[in-house]
């Protein structure tokens, strides 16, 4: 259990040596760059592989390896400004807070409305990116919208969950960008962004002659090494591996959320999530502890790869202690749902209403 959602399972000691190489992936990962210390083959194949998952042929994408999802979110939203400059990005008021700073940077409008993204922070949800599309056709934007998906944890985890909404580049959306140091569990943050050829070269292609390529990152030195860890990992777990972690992951988050409700817990999971909401405990001695993610009055444990059950037990074992203690009744049914809190006032109601 950790505030931030990190795979501590993976070994990269077989690639650790690298780290004694100056590496700098400057520029453009398709072109060769003036500095020949570079692993941008590495960060190919990591792109290739990612833009095989999301459907995107080898000859239509673009990409590259960020500094983490916040940088993808950047890059996104940039391309989507630049194509359409007087455009307003709609968002929901839940979403990553760097895509506020992205568009009070780019001095973009910002409309927050109710989740329309792959994901929260918080709550995990995953939206349907149909229903969306299908929104802003009958609006009457066919043709005239840009959608960037924010898919930090899940973008890698929902072409493994077989009732899962599809993330894919055969539907109309413009970008989606991962962090690599989350579910994949890169000892470096990082991450992926994927996008169209044909939007980076309408709008990103200005050549930097000192540097030998053109300027299509946020960045202009980049890490070499984060691709290496990247290309390790995937190549290591493979798509069958990656399916039966994802699957997991899933049943333990359940596990979890069932455990918690039957402690009298309010509790809420998403479909297809690892991220279990719950009423924030009131010793925060025990959240410091667990480094739990706490906002208002709800906190979550996203279940990665590494949380075992008998991790869990210990979990919910000293909960049920610091709750007992602590007498603790609090209300979440704003955060979690009517149907989910289990404080004394909608409990009697519940009985009520038998």
């Amino acid at each position: 259990m950790k505030r931030y959602p990190i795979n501590f399972e993976f070994d990269f000691g077989p690639v650790i040596e690298f780290l004694n190489m100056r590496l700098n992936n400057a520029g453009d990962p398709f072109m060769e760059c003036n500095y020949g210390i570079h692993s941008k083959k590495f960060e190919i194949a990591v792109l290739d592989w990612f833009a095989r998952l999301w459907e995107l042929p080898k000859d239509q994408y673009w990409g590259y390896v960020t500094s983490g999802g916040t940088e993808g979110n950047m890059h996104g939203l940039l391309v989507g400004r630049e194509l359409f400059p007087e455009g307003i990005i709609y968002t929901s008021c839940d979403s990553h807070y760097s895509i506020f700073k992205a568009a009070k940077m780019y001095r973009v409008q910002c409309i927050k409305i109710d989740t329309l993204f792959s994901g929260t922070t918080m709550k995990g949800a995953v939206d349907d990116l149909d229903e969306i599309v299908m929104i802003l056709e009958n609006c009457g934007f066919a043709n005239r919208f840009y959608i960037h998906c924010d898919s930090a944890l899940v973008g890698l985890m929902m072409p493994f969950i077989k009732q899962a909404p599809k993330l894919t580049f055969k539907k109309p959306i413009g970008s989606i960008c991962i962090s690599g140091h989350k579910f994949i569990g890169c000892p470096i943050p990082c991450g992926v962004l994927i996008t169209r050829l044909m939007d980076i070269n309408h709008v990103m292609s200005t050549n930097i002659e000192y540097i030998s390529s053109n300027d299509t990152t946020i960045a202009g030195s980049r890490n070499g090494h984060a691709p290496i860890f990247l290309w390790y990992a995937l190549k290591g777990i493979g798509y069958n591996g990656l399916c039966k972690t994802v699957e997991n992951c899933l049943k333990n988050a359940q596990y979890l959320a069932l455990r918690l409700r039957e402690m009298g817990v309010s509790v809420f999971l998403n479909a297809l999530s690892i991220t279990v909401v719950f009423e924030r405990p009131n010793d925060e001695t025990f959240v410091r502890k667990w480094q739990l993610a706490c906002q208002g009055k709800i906190a979550h444990v996203v279940v990665m790869p590494n949380v075992s059950l008998e991790r869990i037990n210990m979990f919910l074992e000293e909960f049920t202690k610091s709750r007992i203690a602590l007498l603790q009744d609090k209300c979440v049914a704003g955060d979690v749902g009517q149907e989910n809190c289990l404080c004394s006032l909608h409990l009697d109601r519940k009985k009520e209403a038998v």
